[in-house]
């Protein structure tokens, strides 16, 4: 009651202080005589400026900024003389722009919005797709971005594009939307930024050129282009779409790099043929025809906390210099506001679908090649769930004789069990002497006992290659799946009335699905691994660490994969089903322990000859036992 009383009594106190300074202003008011005598006032003041801006050395630069270049009624001779004082040869532009239209450029999938003031793109809305909320995808809106030129003008100042006003002139030239925004000195002198929109494309032919402005500006300071863009949140998880919103670049021909993913990180490269501002599932993109000879390239994380944090998530920028050619700018450009699709940015040839994080080396090379055409291939006729449940067991089946390799290995080693430990009895005080006895054993028998290791090693790529394919994968956003919405995000079947740290404030089935099948295949491989390994002394006890990875590895698959695409957390629960009904069958249907230790005696009993490696370890072996002896007798 008592904060209401406040704030009535603040309103009646505000509107009271509004009041008076109304009746204040009015009583103030200038008379006649005082006017005039402010307007001569006004004509000595420019008279003066102009003086002094003529006695101005090379090296007094004036630098202006955007209050100077409002324009309150631009018929004002004396406005007029103002704004030639300050921005010298570009009042022209000034007095004959209207500083408060807006061009639309627009086709089928951009609606595109182009500002008279700095004559850059102010607005960009992709009409095919909406965010996790179903409000319209903008990639710049409200001045999330600036496009500026910054350059000195032979009558010693240093202008910004962005605060001076463009002429503009739409056109059409085959069909394409032509817009031309020139900043003039005059009617044949002028700056121009050239826009080019082709129907049903994400790409606009961009370019920059000066025409008579030789005399205009000054070559001998620098020319820079400023670029900034903040990454404004599409997504339902602002934290995990801020782990794939990246700047990324192409120089030196084909050479990718990207900046920092989670802190903040600047770079400075060379010959940059484009720059991807990425925003998970979308990219604004600079290109140039030829490249850039120097890019300062910078991103700064602006996403700290998921529950305080919820607009943008990145702040990029670039810096290029740029050279006079005979005194005038001539850059060919492209931009490109779109999706992060490998398909769509596949088309223009220009290597923009390297901008996509697919992995490093191998990993990449497996998304690239094998998993982005398949799974392509399979949603072309399957809805997007199916395709991952077919895509899982196409997977499973071929990785499949590498399993049956694995189990054949464990159970080999299970039937040699008693063999070892009485070895391990036999030669207790003497390791050399167990060492070799044991791997003559296992030369014997044909058992290998890093085979078991086989299968994780040759699964890691593909493990990898799928944690970054599905996070990633364009195909998957806003695809429905059973109770998931959108198989590109985590699914969820209960909201949390808190926040848990690591988890989030929701419950995914899908990553319990996954925790629990993964808990019944390591139970099942632990259980098999720790009956066939022995128990070598001074080594660590594998049997318990394996009894907490059981457990261990489940609770971070859930804990982990809450917040990731559940397309992913489909895929390893479906995976890790098929993997335990593969080993079922390896195990009832096909392995025969029987069989696999009557072929170890058979091996055994064959004389077998020894390779070059395991002689020249059984050489060593006996020439150290020699030396522990010789060392022995002289104690």
């Amino acid at each position: 009651m008592e904060e209401k009383k406040f704030d009535i009594n603040s309103i009646i106190g505000f509107v009271l202080i509004f009041g008076i300074l109304l009746w204040m202003l009015y009583n103030n008011q200038p008379t006649p005589e005082e006017l005039e005598a402010q307007e001569q006032a006004k004509q000595e003041q420019v008279e003066a400026e102009k003086k002094a801006n003529e006695a101005l050395g090379a090296e007094d630069t004036l630098v202006t900024s955007s209050e100077d270049f409002s324009i309150s009624n631009p018929q004002d001779s004396l406005r007029m003389a103002d704004l030639q004082s300050k921005i010298g040869a570009f009042a022209y532009s000034a007095n004959s722009a209207n500083s408060d239209e807006e061009t639309v450029l627009e086709n089928d999938v951009l609606y595109l919005k182009i500002n008279n003031k700095g004559g850059y793109v102010t607005e960009v809305k992709l009409k095919k797709f909406v965010r996790f909320d179903s409000v319209p995808i903008y990639l710049i809106k409200d001045q999330n971005s600036i496009f500026n030129i910054k350059f000195g003008t032979t009558d010693n100042r240093t202008l910004n594009t962005q605060n001076l006003y463009f002429q503009p002139t739409l056109t059409q030239d085959n069909g394409n939307q032509v817009l031309s925004m020139k900043l003039k000195v005059s009617e044949t002198k002028f700056l121009e930024y050239r826009y080019e929109l082709k129907p049903n494309d994400y790409m606009l032919d961009f370019s920059v050129k000066s025409r008579g402005l030789d005399g205009v500006i000054n070559g001998s300071q620098d020319i820079v282009l400023d670029w900034k863009l903040k990454g404004r949140r599409q997504a339902k998880s602002i934290a995990y779409e801020n782990r794939y919103t990246r700047l990324t670049y192409k120089f030196e021909e084909d050479k990718i790099d990207k900046l920092g993913q989670m802190g903040d990180d600047e770079e400075t490269e060379v010959d940059v043929l484009w720059m991807s501002f990425r925003q998970h599932f979308f990219s604004s993109i600079l290109l140039t025809d030829k490249p850039f000879k120097s890019v300062h390239l910078k991103s700064v994380n602006l996403m700290n906390d998921e529950e305080v944090d919820t607009l943008f998530t990145k702040n990029y920028a670039v810096s290029i210099p740029l050279e006079l050619d005979r005194g005038e700018l001539n850059e060919s450009m492209n931009m490109y506001y779109g999706p992060t699709d490998s398909k769509t940015l596949k088309q223009y040839e220009r290597g923009l679908e390297e901008s996509i994080p697919f992995g490093w080396g191998i990993f990449g090379w497996i998304n690239k090649n094998l998993f982005i055409p398949l799974f392509g291939f399979l949603s072309g006729f399957l809805p997007y769930g199916i395709a991952i449940i077919v895509m899982t067991i196409l997977v499973r089946l071929v990785l499949s004789p590498v399993l049956y390799k694995s189990y054949l290995s464990q159970a080999k080693m299970k039937i040699l069990k008693p063999e070892i430990a009485e070895i391990s009895a036999k030669y207790k005080d003497n390791a050399m002497k167990k060492q070799k006895e044991t791997m003559a054993l296992y030369n014997k028998a044909g058992a290998n006992p890093m085979s078991g290791c086989l299968p994780a090693l040759v699964q890691l790529p593909v493990f990898y290659a799928l944690f970054m394919f599905f996070p990633t994968a364009f195909e998957l956003r806003q695809k429905s799946f059973l109770w998931a919405d959108d198989l590109s995000s985590y699914d969820v079947v209960a909201e949390l009335p808190f926040h848990i740290p690591f988890y989030g404030d929701h419950v995914s089935l899908f990553p319990i699905l996954a925790a629990v099948a993964i808990f019944f295949y390591m139970k099942m491989t632990t259980g098999q691994q720790m009956a066939s390994q022995p128990t070598q002394e001074g080594m660590p006890d594998m049997g318990k660490m394996m009894k907490w990875m059981i457990y261990f590895s489940p609770l971070m698959m859930l804990v982990f994969f809450n917040n990731y695409a559940s397309g992913l957390s489909l895929y390893y629960f479906i995976s890790n089903l098929i993997t335990i009904g593969i080993m079922l069958v390896i195990k009832n249907y096909i392995l025969d322990e029987d069989k696999i230790h009557a072929q170890i005696q058979v091996n055994k009993s064959k004389p077998k000859k020894q390779g070059k490696f395991a002689k020249k370890m059984s050489e060593m072996m006996e020439k150290a036992e020699e030396q522990k002896r010789i060392q022995k007798g002289k104690k």
